[in-house]
């Protein structure tokens, strides 16, 4: 497909430009998708402020971020043409973290390791532009009947699936999420969903933990802001007083050190604890050895999404999860720029902030 498209290209730490690119060559293992939604993750604040390096070998652009989308294939390469796995019209969500299937972390099942890994937004062009290519063998159609907007959540809902698998949540425990962005509060609907006794949904902003409430969090507390009706000076003594006891198993859904050091102080004996959110290029954390060891804890981490991409789309399917109440700010293509601002500096409290692409 000759032509045209615009795209919002990253340069460097604070540098997006509104560019004119040619669209994307399809090679013959891909597939051209017309973009449609494009969800701004975390990670994108992480790149655009400097915070963490993209994938690039010299960990800056140019690269158009985005890997968080949905959109609407238009055109087919030659292979998968050929085994009539999509056609032009077919409204699909991409896999960004695309694995060759060929080395030994693949072979193995730890996709997510691939030795020659690409993925959109990260080590080549993703989804902040009019048009996108991506591997065949990591499009996805959506099922009958979901919106481009709610497909959009695919990806993260699909790294937040895999967290759920570490976890190894047994039914009736005491779940506690930290961080109440849009992927702690699709934990906690996960969580219930999938048995949990209570869920404690910890963080410092009201308006998020409000929504959590809304979705299905039992308890909500602010460890911040000593104003809010919800704060907590003390999470463990809270825990203990709302659930009887410290908490039988914890995702960390933030990026924060001190969240995740208090986070594993206030989990109870032989629980396990997720560190999901991703930190800075320099973070490190400290846990008090001795009291770690004798309560005979386990702390995991949980990076993207392997092997979990078709039971993520059944999950929202049959609607374990709602996603669309998540979303509270969309904007167009081009103020890519200022949602990325506007999320990091939460401006009119933010929870999923989509750019659509007209």
């Amino acid at each position: 497909m000759n032509g045209k498209m615009k795209a919002m290209v990253f340069y460097e730490k604070e540098d997006m430009r509104l560019e004119e690119r040619d669209i994307p060559t399809v090679g013959p293992d891909q597939v051209l998708v017309k973009v449609a939604y494009v969800g701004i993750c975390g990670s994108d604040i992480s790149y655009f402020f400097g915070l963490s390096p993209l994938g690039t070998d010299s960990g800056k652009g140019p690269l158009i971020l985005g890997h968080e989308f949905t959109g609407e294939v238009v055109e087919v390469g030659e292979i998968p043409a050929s085994k009539g796995l999509f056609s032009p019209g077919d409204k699909v969500v991409v896999n960004p973290v695309q694995y060759c299937n060929a080395c030994e972390m693949c072979y193995d099942g730890k996709t997510h390791m691939c030795e020659n890994m690409t993925v959109n937004g990260v080590t080549k062009d993703g989804a902040m532009a009019d048009y996108v290519t991506a591997d065949y063998t990591g499009v996805f159609k959506l099922p009958k009947g979901m919106s481009l907007s709610d497909g959009a959540f695919v990806e993260p809902m699909a790294c937040a699936v895999n967290a759920l698998r570490k976890l190894e949540m047994e039914p009736g425990q005491l779940v506690a999420i930290w961080g109440p962005g849009a992927i702690g509060l699709m934990m906690v609907q996960m969580a219930k969903s999938l048995g949990a006794g209570k869920v404690a949904l910890v963080g410092t902003r009201d308006y998020r933990l409000e929504a959590g409430k809304k979705v299905g969090a039992d308890y909500i507390y602010n460890i911040k802001d000593s104003s809010s009706p919800f704060f907590t000076a003390n999470l463990a003594e809270s825990y203990k007083k709302d659930l009887g006891k410290l908490v039988d198993r914890t995702i960390c859904a933030t990026g924060s050190n001190d969240g995740f050091e208090q986070a594993v102080e206030t989990s109870g004996n032989c629980s396990i604890i997720i560190h999901f959110g991703l930190p800075e290029e320099d973070d490190k954390f400290k846990i008090p050895a001795l009291a770690f060891h004798t309560a005979d804890k386990q702390i995991r981490s949980a990076w993207l999404a392997p092997m979990v991409w078709p039971e993520t789309l059944r999950m929202l399917e049959h609607g374990l999860v709602d996603v669309s109440s998540l979303v509270t700010h969309t904007f167009p293509m081009e103020e890519a720029e200022k949602a990325i601002r506007n999320l990091k500096n939460v401006v009119d409290e933010p929870i999923k902030i989509q750019l659509i692409n007209s």
